[in-house]
């Protein structure tokens, strides 16, 4: 009988301290469920590649000023055009559109240049970065190349397109030839004129009117006219499209995405020689209706010489 007792009598006690133990852990368990604290969420910021997440156009501007349509016209020249993004003169008519890797030309009839009645967003070159006065000849040479659409440009009341120029060669007087004729300024006329118009690419040069006029009299901006011109025979649209101008010695050529040219190499060609001249680039609207506008978009640019 005692021996019953003192086995029963332990196996109690060993019952009371599992149940203690156990008691123990939960509430154990349950303090430390309290006291944790949540983790801080730890964002980490993915770094943009330029050509996968955003596009910046592949345009030295090094060499380059732009005109605008506003001002008396205003005018942004090296250095400062280099941070053209940031410039608030600039960012409504010349800026980057990151999602195509272009730059932007936006233009609507507004201020315009002495010899022109028409509004412009258009580069004009420096060689001399800054100033207007080293040009280059047709016998020393020029070549440039862009690739460029015109995604948005207005119509007449008619629903026709408005027309834009978007390349030139244009002809500088030296200050020798400037004084000879008595001129005010170093204006010339434009050797080539580049449109985009009703979806295709036209070309305009000069010719002169006279093949018999002196040096002295070819030298005057009446001395010359548009030739009948050339419209390539491509329909680009709105598309995307490349334009390459080789200037040299007597010779112009005209080459529309690499599979069509034209060639104008003759006595005008011959007798222009006697001018300087400067590359451009750009949107230059040719229209002064109210609420006109386009947009022209250059991916690249490059001129050499």
């Amino acid at each position: 009988m005692i021996g019953v007792f003192i086995f029963l009598s332990c196996s109690d006690d060993v019952t009371v301290v599992e149940e203690e133990m156990v008691l123990e852990v939960e509430i154990v368990e349950e303090e430390i469920e309290e006291t944790t604290e949540p983790e801080e969420e730890v964002v980490v910021e993915e770094e943009q590649i330029e050509g996968v997440d955003f596009f910046l156009p592949n345009i030295d501007l090094s060499n380059w000023k732009v005109t605008l349509p506003i001002g008396s016209p205003d005018e942004v020249e090296p250095p400062e055009i280099l941070d053209y993004a940031i410039n608030e003169r600039l960012i409504p008519y010349m800026y980057n559109d990151s999602t195509d890797g272009s730059l932007v030309f936006y233009t609507t009839p507004g201020s315009s240049t002495a010899n022109s009645s028409y509004s412009r967003t258009e580069l004009r070159e420096q060689m001399v970065p800054g100033s207007n006065n080293t040009n280059w000849t047709f016998a020393e040479g020029g070549r440039m190349m862009g690739t460029l659409s015109v995604p948005e440009i207005s119509t007449d009341a008619s629903g026709n397109f408005h027309r834009t120029l978007v390349m030139q060669i244009h002809g500088r007087l030296t200050n020798d030839q400037r004084d000879l004729i008595g001129e005010d300024d170093n204006n010339a006329p434009p050797m080539l004129k580049i449109y985009w118009q009703k979806g295709k690419v036209r070309v305009l040069t000069k010719k002169l009117k006279d093949l018999n006029a002196t040096d002295e009299e070819i030298l005057h901006t009446d001395a010359w006219e548009d030739n009948e011109g050339h419209t390539f025979s491509e329909d680009i649209g709105i598309h995307t499209f490349n334009l390459e101008i080789i200037a040299s010695d007597g010779r112009l050529e005209i080459i529309l995405n690499e599979n069509e040219s034209v060639v104008y190499e003759d006595i005008h060609m011959q007798k222009w020689s006697v001018f300087e001249n400067y590359f451009k680039a750009g949107n230059y609207l040719q229209t002064l209706d109210a609420g006109a506008s386009a947009k022209v978009k250059y991916y690249d640019l490059e001129v050499t010489h």
